[in-house]
């Protein structure tokens, strides 16, 4: 099932200043703020200002310019918090994914160990 782009979605209501955030980062394509129900010691979400569904869509659809901003902010978040002995970085898509906003977003977490993110699978 693939999501249409819902602008009345938390992060849409986010980036309209509608609801408030914890903002760790902003810069003229993506905001990063802390998420409210931590999943590890850091974890931050990082989204882009424009209106994609999911990494794949982002991936075709965004700009050049709006793809490195995102970047950026991915690189900047991870440098000011400090997670340099490691971070895992997100991207649930779609029902397989478990994706529940329809807003392209990255979730960045670490600073502490984390663990293997699913069992090894059995080979039958």
């Amino acid at each position: 099932m693939a999501f249409d782009y819902d602008p009345e979605n938390i992060f849409a209501k986010i980036l309209r200043g509608e609801i408030p955030n914890s903002t760790v980062f902003e810069n003229e394509h993506a905001l990063a703020f802390r998420d409210i129900a931590p999943q590890a010691k850091v974890h931050v979400l990082v989204i882009p200002k424009g209106s994609y569904v999911s990494l794949d869509d982002f991936a075709a659809n965004a700009s050049a310019a709006e793809q490195a901003g995102f970047f950026a902010a991915v690189a900047e978040v991870c440098r000011s918090e400090g997670v340099e002995e490691g971070f895992r970085a997100i991207a649930n898509t779609r029902a397989h994914g478990v994706q529940d906003v329809p807003h392209f977003h990255m979730h960045i977490l670490g600073g502490e160990p984390l663990g293997r993110m699913l069992p090894p699978r059995s080979q039958n």
